[in-house]
């Protein structure tokens, strides 16, 4: 706050005690989200590979709903369909679900406070080197990555991601 940072009511992260932490101590009052990409990652990791489609398929229809009560009643389903089989998969979703369901306010920016928003940087970056395959040297992997992050910076510069207005 004493840099100029003011008007911040969400941060969003993964579950970093850390990064929870410093919101709690520098930014009092502000609501701390759990990225839900990074949230199903952790519920998937507990999912066998033969199963994880059907998995990952249940988890995006609670994050689809934009009503809380929605959400709220398909994760209840959620940890009662999947408790049998994967129940280390239901505790670690019933210990995060609602840091991740924080998004779930009268807002018309739900599809993108859910996540960090790096997420859709990484793809790209993965998605433009794997092109290139394999780097001559490390040099050229840095100007390739840095052409791209300085692209999707002025591309964020130039429109807006969220209306200012407050509903």
């Amino acid at each position: 706050m004493d840099r100029g940072l003011r008007g911040v009511k969400l941060v969003i992260s993964d579950d970093q005690e850390g990064i929870k932490a410093a919101v709690a101590q520098e930014l009092p009052g502000v609501a701390w989200q759990r990225c839900v990409v990074h949230f199903e990652r952790n519920v998937l990791a507990q999912v066998p590979e033969h199963a994880k489609e059907e998995v990952a398929g249940d988890l995006r229809e609670i994050f689809a709903v934009r009503r809380r009560e929605t959400a709220e009643r398909l994760a209840q389903e959620f940890s009662e369909r999947w408790r049998g089989d994967f129940s280390r998969a239901v505790e670690v979703f019933e210990r995060g679900i609602e840091d991740a369901l924080v998004y779930l306010v009268p807002s018309a920016h739900h599809r993108r406070i859910r996540t960090t928003g790096l997420e859709r940087l990484f793809e790209e970056m993965k998605r433009r080197t794997r092109v290139v395959g394999v780097f001559p040297n490390e040099r050229s992997l840095v100007v390739l990555t840095t052409a791209v992050g300085m692209r999707v910076s002025e591309e964020w510069a130039l429109r807006r991601y969220l209306d200012r207005c407050t509903n």
